[in-house]
């Protein structure tokens, strides 16, 4: 079995399906989302800049992906996605930025992920699906679940500034993110 937190070197590129188009200018919306530190957190009520990266579902050890899952155009990669943040959150957090992953798992699930890789921030749970469907987020479906397409919502006083999808290879997201800010940080300098 290959490590979860390693990238198979032939996984299919994801098309921009346009199924992110419609979100920046979009407010988030207010609703209580379970954190992986035990709280709720309602991303609409926090000023300034954060982050919200969304992705599929990370693996458990041991526990096999669903089946085809290399298959499936940017689904495979969580974990190192989840890692690219965890590497750089000092950076995120020097610059002001909150973090804040999110899937449709439970928090259970989640807080299992969040001890092994040692994250610093918060996964969000959205395993009813409300932050989802409110902001008509682009989904799949496989093995009976239906899942996020991973994207990055760049946040700015609860409105959508920036969405990063589709990512690949997802270990590239986090330095996507900081470049993006960096950029428009020079620019209004």
């Amino acid at each position: 079995m290959t490590q979860l937190n390693e990238l198979p070197s032939n996984l299919p590129r994801p098309e921009d399906d346009g199924a992110a188009n419609h979100l920046v200018g979009m407010r988030l919306p207010s609703l209580l989302l379970q954190g992986t530190n035990g709280k709720a957190v309602d991303l609409s009520k926090i000023a300034g800049l954060l982050v919200v990266y969304g992705y599929p579902m990370t693996g458990q050890p041991h526990v096999p992906l669903p089946e085809g899952w290399n298959d499936i155009p940017g689904a495979r990669g969580c974990t190192p996605q989840t890692c690219g943040y965890r590497d750089h959150y000092d950076v995120f957090k020097d610059m002001g930025v909150e973090v804040f992953g999110l899937s449709v798992q439970s928090t259970a699930y989640q807080q299992e992920m969040a001890a092994r890789l040692h994250l610093t921030f918060q996964v969000l749970s959205d395993s009813r699906y409300q932050f989802t469907n409110a902001l008509n987020l682009p989904t799949f479906e496989v093995a009976g679940m239906t899942l996020l397409k991973r994207l990055t919502l760049i946040v700015k006083d609860a409105v959508i500034i920036a969405v990063h999808y589709p990512i690949f290879p997802s270990d590239s997201d986090a330095s996507w993110v900081l470049n993006y800010l960096e950029l428009v940080s020079r620019s209004k300098g």
